[in-house]
């Protein structure tokens, strides 16, 4: 089974990490967000700090501000956000997993859907640190790039300093006076 939206466009990058939210995560996985949050409860031991986190407050209000209303009136960004109609607020805030976390969520709802979802899932991430990677490439030549082209751009400037002189017309010789000249003058 495909997922609905492309799992790419569903990872976050917060707290310098990539994840998941668990709504989302659910959605893929093919079960109710209550059933994801209720096994990773139950294996709390499976999920230490660095697999899943709670999002504080100020992060959920950056992602709720991030939303795009469609002409329907429907918030699209992420299924938990989402789900909120006007004046409802959530409970608690969304869970976010890692990447580690989603593989260890699959394992843990051991539904047949998870784990054969759970293969997208880890392509999706490894993709993502792909690209990263090949951007990281891309900024590291355009700074050599960037360096070279200083380095032009001073031995260009030193090059048109001293060709000024010699571009410039040279000077009128002194007229010759009408006249006798005396001794001193000559």
């Amino acid at each position: 089974m495909n997922p609905k939206a492309p799992i790419e466009s569903l990872i976050l990058t917060l707290r310098d990490q990539k994840v998941i939210l668990a709504a989302d995560l659910a959605e893929i996985y093919g079960v109710p967000t209550r059933r994801l949050n209720e096994q990773v409860k139950r294996n709390a031991d499976r999920f230490p700090v660095d697999f899943r986190f709670s999002l504080s407050a100020a992060e959920f209000a950056e992602l709720q501000a991030q939303g795009i209303v469609t002409a329907d009136g429907r918030m699209v960004l992420r299924s938990q956000i989402a789900t909120l109609k006007r004046g409802q607020h959530a409970k608690y805030p969304p869970t976010a997993f890692t990447e580690h976390g989603a593989i260890m969520a699959a394992m843990v709802l051991n539904s047949p859907e998870a784990i054969s979802m759970s293969v997208f899932v880890v392509r999706a991430f490894m993709q993502m640190r792909e690209q990263l990677a090949a951007n990281a490439a891309i900024l590291k030549r355009l700074v050599e790039i960037d360096k070279t082209l200083m380095e032009h751009d001073s031995a260009l400037r030193t090059i048109w300093t001293k060709l000024q002189p010699l571009l410039a017309p040279p000077p009128e010789p002194p007229k010759r006076r009408v006249g006798f000249l005396r001794e001193n003058e000559k």
